[in-house]
């Protein structure tokens, strides 16, 4: 059975915690650990984290991924969620109530500037392989005719910069490594010089799916061979692993191979879930996901899934905010 649970929509954080007059390291933190629920603020991480432990962190930068676009003499928005190997993207064609899924093979949508989109295949219901026209590369499009993906719960736009961590040196994401958006450079001092270490990897996050129960999509990962080690002589010395967000446990998971973790980069489709539960990822920190996110099953492989129902079940009653723009929970299975 998975992790159940009611959202009233008033917890959806609709701004960011500087636009409710907080730091970003003020969210609020919920900690979920074998000794049970704690509730902090995220400034006090480090009290729940011991020498050794290993913070994996995740550099990709948020694009400006949606996009004004004119199909059929209407407007819409395209949602440009991953760059193909052959040159193309996979898309998602959006209006003001939800995705579009009357898109057809060959349809042409005009773009800012002149650009124009061409739908190829569909990927999913929702999600196309398309063609994009435009001058130069796509990222330097997006730049000048982007803006960062929101969603019905955040009524206003916000600029860029509030959709990039700390921690953010390759732009790629579609959306938000959000999990990350807590960390300041001041408190990642501060755990540093408490023993804490840290450890770079890439993952480029598609779209998320609000709508439906729908498994994450292939995603693009790199996992240096530095990092790589670093996680192999950490859990050699009985540290904790824990990744900063779902991409980080999905990018390391992805390069487990042999019994250790080994360099790796390309695509991964990897799902973890009940039936295929975390082998390197002892803990996570990361946003609270709404209640058909099928991230909820990635959680449930690494922190298993009583604890995070108990955590869920905190987090609703002590009314935490949700989404990239909310609170923040440590998830701990040892």
């Amino acid at each position: 059975m998975n992790i159940r649970f009611d959202l009233p929509a008033e917890l959806s954080a609709s701004a960011p915690p500087e636009a409710r007059g907080l730091a970003r390291d003020e969210v609020r933190l919920l900690v979920a650990s074998p000794s049970g629920v704690h509730h902090t603020v995220f400034s006090a991480l480090g009290a729940h984290l011991r020498p050794g432990d290993l913070l994996v962190v995740n550099t990709s930068g948020t694009l400006p991924a949606a996009v004004d676009a004119v199909r059929s003499g209407r407007p819409v928005v395209v949602h440009f969620a991953s760059p193909l190997d052959d040159g193309g993207w996979v898309v998602e064609l959006r209006a003001p109530g939800g995705p579009l899924l009357d898109g057809r093979p060959g349809e042409v949508l005009e773009l800012p500037g002149g650009a124009s989109l061409t739908l190829r295949s569909p990927v999913t219901e929702r999600l196309w392989r398309a063609s994009v026209a435009v001058e130069g590369p796509v990222p330097g499009f997006l730049a000048t005719a982007g803006r960062p993906i929101r969603y019905g719960y955040v009524p206003r736009a916000w600029p860029l910069s509030d959709y990039q961590t700390v921690f953010a040196r390759e732009p790629g994401s579609a959306e938000m490594p959000s999990a990350a958006r807590p960390f300041t450079t001041e408190l990642v001092t501060r755990l540093v010089t408490d023993g804490v270490l840290f450890a770079p990897l890439l993952l480029h996050t598609g779209v998320s799916s609000p709508e439906a129960d729908e498994p994450p999509q292939p995603e693009r990962f790199r996992v240096p061979a530095t990092t790589a080690a670093l996680v192999s002589w950490v859990r050699s010395r009985g540290g904790r692993v824990i990744a900063v967000g779902t991409t980080a446990a999905r990018a390391l998971e992805s390069a487990f191979a042999g019994g250790e973790v080994r360099a790796a980069e390309g695509w991964t489709d990897l799902v973890l879930g009940p039936d295929h539960p975390a082998r390197v990822v002892d803990g996570i920190v990361t946003g609270l996901h709404a209640p058909e996110a099928s991230h909820l099953l990635l959680l449930e492989a690494v922190a298993g899934r009583d604890r995070v129902q108990r955590a869920y079940d905190a987090a609703v009653e002590r009314r935490y905010l949700w989404h990239e723009f909310g609170d923040v929970s440590l998830l701990l299975r040892r």
